[in-house]
């Protein structure tokens, strides 16, 4: 008489899919930031020609339009100032550290935000470049132009608290909420730079892409090093992750036999 199979048992979870590799979006902004960092030490004529025809005309309106202006100079004074995105990240540490398990994703944010501040002085320092010049300037600012500390601050700060909620499983509306404020004020405070006068386009735009860069390889160290450090499960927000293995309870009861012989004895 044939024996039946006995059903098979229940296949375990797998492992967390990884998360998508960093390489390709490291390698093209560490390109793009070499290229403008060369070309701006190099004084590329133009280049240099291109900052000059968007500032000229951009202070001209910052001129005119005094209650813009104005406005302009709360925001980045104020709301956008590279003080506050730390302040910001000093509250984002303190709610991590009351998170079991998260005290080394404190860490990570603190050390990624005070190596952002280092490089981008190293920077400013190495390249020297002068800010604009006007007879009638509506802001000032000091230390050297390229890159610009507030368009990379925001960039940095701003970036990885999103990825911190996306990986922590938050609501839609707050994530939704969070990547709208996120990509206003990383852009307005661009803006604002240069209607003020106070940087080159491109002094923005390196703020910009190496922003982006510390992000993107600051995740990257994370992922590598703490793969499973409080996170949610990606897609799903809110959602815990599944568990590593698999082990049957121990209150299930097995299977019934619908063989004909014997139960076996346990090994």
């Amino acid at each position: 008489m044939r024996t039946p199979h006995a059903p098979a048992p229940p296949t375990p979870p797998g492992p967390r899919t990884p998360d998508r590799p960093v390489l390709v979006p490291a390698v093209l902004l560490g390109v793009a930031s070499a290229l403008l960092l060369a070309l701006v030490a190099a004084e590329w004529r133009p280049l240099m020609d291109l900052d000059g025809g968007i500032s000229r005309p951009t202070h001209r309106w910052a001129v005119a339009e005094g209650g813009l202006t104005r406005a302009a100079r709360v925001l980045t004074d104020w709301v956008w100032d590279p003080w506050t995105m730390r302040l910001l990240c000093a509250v984002a540490v303190v709610l991590l550290l009351r998170r079991p398990g998260a005290r080394w994703t404190a860490g990570w944010l603190v050390v990624v935000v005070a190596l952002s501040t280092a490089v981008q002085q190293g920077l400013k320092a190495a390249l020297g470049r002068a800010r604009p010049v006007w007879s009638d300037p509506v802001d000032s600012a000091h230390y050297a132009a390229f890159p610009s500390g507030h368009a990379m601050t925001a960039t940095v700060v701003l970036g990885l608290l999103l990825w911190l909620l996306h990986r922590h499983g938050v609501g839609r509306l707050l994530w939704r909420t969070a990547l709208v404020v996120a990509v206003v004020s990383v852009a307005g405070v661009g803006l604002t730079r240069v209607w003020l006068g106070v940087h080159w386009p491109t002094d923005v735009l390196g703020g910009w892409l190496f922003g982006a860069l510390t992000v993107v390889a600051a995740v990257a160290v994370h992922r590598r090093l703490r793969p499973a450090d409080g996170g949610a499960t990606p897609g799903r927000p809110g959602m815990a992750r599944p568990p590593s293995s698999w082990q049957p309870s121990p209150l299930s009861s097995p299977e019934p036999s619908t063989s004909d012989d014997p139960p076996r004895r346990p090994r």
